[in-house]
């Protein structure tokens, strides 16, 4: 990293106050305060989060001054409160199966091996931003992501975070419990190497078994910047055992680099990155090795305006495509304009989208659609996942969410 990184400002920890009241055998009374003081440091967070993108009459948007922005968005702004403080609060994982190719589904049911649990130092911790993927070579199921971790089951601590992992056999449906992957110490940059996870990334496994893991992880433990990393891994059907990793990927601005997604695509290997203000792009020949970032334009050279989200990829039909949302005409009143969802064929050798063959893969419905993933069926069908989010900010703010899924079929391109 730089000397001159801007410094980002510690986050401050959620500050509440848990009781336990038993009331019956059975039963338990558990009553949450959270003090005045809390609430306004959220609503102040959240003006702040929405001060950058907010259009307002006689305004360029992010100019709009604080006070009118509050006034503007009070009823989201309070949603938004609500929301993040009942937020992330590591909840068990679920488990939901498809036996053809996502028409129907079976009902969900919890996890049992993967529930959250408690370790001697007090801590709580959870599974979080689980990839679930097929291992060819070892024919398990590896699910890679992160951890929540809770001081005294409350107040999440995202130092703590590790890249996690969980193995299932087919053969019998059963998953084992959550593990770790052990990373090194320190970066090449000689940095020691902070909250290291692989929450909602795309891998890649290579014929003979091992696994190329996107990471991201901090590189100073007091700035909340992030560098991205793709790590090569042993996985022998059981164990996941870090070997090296390849270039670090960083920049000094906001959160830096993260949730970072890689692909094969004809002999190359691609990578994109989400950063708060863009999306960021490069590719390489090895998969550990890249080229220099560059941010994601269309093919005209305009910004693709993909930004604070995460973005996956499909490689299908000789064709390479790219699952995103993006700022555009009729979506400002979305958060951060994670709707509707995009896919759109990217030129590989210009590493950029291109516009004429943009489509909505997702309508747009009142709810953000940020959080999506992939899943191959064919050499050329895929199967897209996205869960809906923040309903609560819109006009359908007492449904429950939806997870959908859009299945994608490419047709070869005529020689």
């Amino acid at each position: 990293m730089s000397d001159d990184s801007t410094a980002i400002a510690e986050p401050q920890l959620l500050k509440i106050d848990v009781t336990v009241e038993e009331t019956s055998t059975c039963q338990r009374k558990v009553k949450v305060s959270v003090p005045r003081e809390e609430i306004d440091r959220y609503y102040e967070e959240a003006v702040g989060d929405l001060m950058p993108t907010a259009l307002l009459p006689g305004f360029r948007p992010g100019r709009a001054p604080r006070k009118l922005v509050g006034s503007k968005f009070k009823t989201e702004l309070n949603d938004i409160n609500i929301l993040e403080v009942g937020f992330g609060t590591g909840l068990n994982c679920l488990l939901s199966l498809s036996y053809d190719e996502g028409v129907t589904w079976s009902k969900p049911k919890r996890l049992d091996s993967l529930r959250r649990f408690k370790q001697d130092d007090g801590y709580e911790v959870s599974a979080g931003d689980f990839w679930p993927s097929y291992h060819k070579k070892s024919g398990k199921v590896i699910a890679t992501g992160k951890t929540f971790n809770f001081e005294k089951g409350t107040n999440e601590n995202i130092r703590r975070e590790k890249v996690s992992y969980a193995v299932m056999d087919p053969k019998n449906g059963e998953w084992g419990k959550l593990r770790f992957l052990e990373m090194p110490e320190k970066d090449y940059a000689g940095n020691i190497i902070t909250a290291a996870n692989a929450g909602n990334t795309q891998r890649v496994d290579l014929p003979n078994g091992d696994i190329l893991l996107p990471v991201r992880y901090m590189a100073d433990s007091k700035k909340v910047n992030y560098t991205s990393i793709v790590a090569l891994c042993r996985f022998d059907g059981e164990k996941l055992v870090y070997l090296k990793h390849g270039t670090e990927h960083s920049i000094p601005r906001d959160r830096g680099l993260y949730e970072p997604s890689l692909i094969e695509h004809k002999g190359e290997y691609f990578l994109t990155l989400r950063a708060d203000h863009s999306g960021f792009v490069t590719k390489g020949i090895d998969g550990l090795s890249f080229e220099k970032i560059r941010e994601w334009t269309f093919d005209d050279g305009k910004p693709l305006e993909s930004y604070n989200t995460q973005q996956h990829w499909i490689s299908a039909g000789g064709s390479l495509f790219l699952i995103y949302t993006r700022r555009a005409r009729d979506n400002n009143h979305i958060f951060r304009h994670r709707a509707p969802l995009f896919i759109a064929e990217v030129d590989p050798e210009r590493l950029c989208v291109i516009r004429s063959t943009e489509k909505v893969l997702l309508a747009e419905n009142e709810a953000t659609l940020g959080n999506s993933g992939v899943c191959q069926l064919s050499a050329n069908e895929w199967l897209v996942t996205c869960g809906e989010g923040l309903l609560r900010m819109g006009k359908r703010k007492n449904e429950i969410n939806k997870v959908l899924f859009a299945k994608v079929r490419v047709i070869n391109k005529p020689k």
